[in-house]
């Protein structure tokens, strides 16, 4: 297993480097004045804009800025935007929020969807299967700023239930509604994926020889059937850790929380590269660990798989 993780982590480095240089080239490239709107309504003085040039590299090539960019990267400087607010900063105020929402969007879609997986799994067809089946193709057909806009003028401002925007603080109770919005689509296919697994293992051998046997039925189903059947679910909730932070633009703008999402947004509206590249490296770095995390995780669940 040390060799195996040995050489995951060496293969993350080639894998880091090359997706941190494309974002890195598509944010170069974009078209527009990065100083626009830096002078007020008059365009920026020539010495002004030749000094900002200097200060942040822009005269040289993107694999020099680039190089840069890595060497900093590596003492922790996320570097500046263009009014001198460090990035670094601003992301550890906004990822611990995107983090909370995220962990929030993941229980909720792991316990509602897979509890809706296992039960309809092991009935099969019945009245329940056919509800949870129309359930999530109601899900994943309507779109997550939908479902967001229908929850917050219904239970925020028709039935005034909850807040329609999350506090600065956002505590965990505040971000229940916006996890759940954020989760609905991948809830619905952790509860399809769920379902598909468990139905297709019951037909197993292993199954079937444990029941001729004479296990106990708890048993059967709660150490043979769902560690089996756990494989795809823990590689599909662990991979969308990552998508959640990163896609969370929609639901942070439409409950006012102040997240990775929301600080991507306004990057992007006001052309700071600086803080598109700093959010998507820390997006990158999560989503390679978690994925090798989830590989060693699938020793744990089936024994015969081996890291030599």
């Amino acid at each position: 297993m040390g060799r195996y993780v040995l050489r995951r982590l060496l293969q993350l480095i080639p894998v880091f480097i090359g997706t941190t240089f494309l974002i890195f080239f598509l944010v170069w490239a974009v078209p527009g004045d990065p100083f626009a709107g830096m002078c007020g309504e008059r365009p920026c003085p020539p010495q002004f804009v030749a000094a900002m040039t200097d200060k942040y590299n822009l005269d040289d090539n993107v694999v020099v800025q680039y190089v840069k960019y890595m060497g900093a990267l590596l003492t922790g400087d996320f570097g500046q935007t263009y009014a001198e607010q460090s990035v670094g900063e601003l992301i550890a105020l906004a990822a611990p929020v995107s983090l909370r929402l995220a962990v929030v969007a993941v229980v909720i879609e792991a316990v509602i969807g897979i509890t809706a997986g296992i039960v309809t799994g092991l009935r099969g067809r019945g009245f329940l299967d056919n509800l949870v089946l129309v359930s999530t193709l109601f899900l994943i057909a309507i779109p997550t700023f939908v479902t967001g806009f229908v929850i917050q003028i219904v239970l925020g401002f028709q039935l005034e239930i909850l807040n329609p925007t999350v506090s600065s603080e956002a505590t965990w109770s505040e971000l229940i509604i916006p996890g759940f919005v954020l989760g609905s689509l991948s809830m619905a296919y952790v509860s399809r994926l769920t379902r598909a697994s468990i139905a297709e293992n019951r037909r197993a051998d292993y199954m079937r020889t444990a029941l001729a046997k004479g296990q106990p039925k708890r048993r059967i189903v709660g150490v043979h059937l769902l560690r089996n059947s756990a494989i795809p679910l823990i590689t599909f909730l662990g991979t969308d850790i990552g998508n959640l932070m990163g896609g969370a633009i929609v639901t942070e703008g439409i409950f006012g929380i102040h997240g990775v999402g929301r600080l991507v947004f306004d990057g992007i509206l006001d052309k700071q590269g600086a803080i598109v590249t700093g959010v998507v490296v820390l997006l990158v770095l999560i989503f390679l660990l978690v994925n090798l995390f989830i590989d060693m995780m699938y020793a744990v669940l089936d024994p015969r798989i081996r890291y030599d």
